[in-house]
């Protein structure tokens, strides 16, 4: 200021500036905080401006240049929406897969257990009830069988698996089995005479007829088994309960 000139001007004709300076300097505070918000805002300002400079460059780009971004934007959609789909199916509406009758093994029923019918059969002159002809495995021979192979294979698992054998028939066969029994049983196999048709009336044998029996008495019937074909479950299985047997 010149002490010579108008009051309250200056030498170059400014206009009169009133500063206030405070006395305590925290006054300060609200606008050193508005202040650097000022400079943060330039800051984003800038990045926003550097990160959309190619979208806006003729020369690098220009309105081309957002396809890609639209077109990745789109595929990242695209992905979300079926793994999302994916997650969300429940087991009943997903596809399921049945395998092909083809597939079965020949010769062998599929898994479908029954207890075994009342009645008795003659074991070496002694009657016994079906029922008690438990973890064992029985094969019901038909005449003119002529599976001799099957029987011998037949009694070898079960003296391995350590479970019972009976060789069993009706008819012109009762008087066959002790032949059967002493050729192709690997001596194990009891014979049991069907007086009564117990086992025959029950499973009708057109060939022979192995029943697997559990030791809840309940048995799968296995029909003209081949000589490659394995028995369905293995005869250890035999000595668990039908209940405990898994059927995957």
């Amino acid at each position: 200021m010149s002490f010579a000139s108008e009051p309250g001007r200056d030498d170059g004709n400014l206009p009169p500036v009133n500063v206030v300076i405070p006395d305590d300097a925290r006054e300060l505070d609200r606008d050193v905080l508005a202040y650097h918000r000022e400079l943060r805002a330039r800051r984003r300002r800038q990045r926003l401006t550097r990160l959309l400079r190619p979208l806006r460059v003729s020369a690098i780009g220009g309105h081309a240049a957002i396809i890609p971004l639209i077109a990745a934007c789109l595929a990242i959609c695209l992905v979300g929406g079926a793994l999302l789909s994916v997650a969300t199916m429940s087991p009943a509406s997903a596809p399921t897969l049945s395998s092909p009758a083809s597939s079965a093994q020949p010769g062998v029923s599929p898994l479908a257990l029954a207890e075994l019918p009342a009645g008795s059969v003659q074991l070496k002159g002694r009657t016994v009830p079906v029922r008690s002809l438990v973890t064992s495995a029985i094969a019901i021979i038909p005449a003119n069988c002529g599976c001799g192979t099957e029987l011998g294979r037949l009694a070898g698992q079960a003296v391995a698996a350590h479970v019972g054998l009976y060789f069993a028939g009706a008819g012109p066969v009762i008087s066959q089995l002790p032949a059967l029994a002493a050729r192709y049983g690997d001596g194990a196999a009891v014979t049991a005479a069907d007086y009564d048709n117990v086992l025959t009336g029950a499973y009708h044998p057109v060939g022979l007829t192995v029943l697997l029996v559990f030791k809840d008495a309940k048995a799968e019937v296995v029909r003209n088994p081949g000589a490659n074909s394995p028995l369905p479950p293995t005869l250890r299985e035999l000595k668990l309960t039908s209940a405990g047997l898994s059927t995957d």
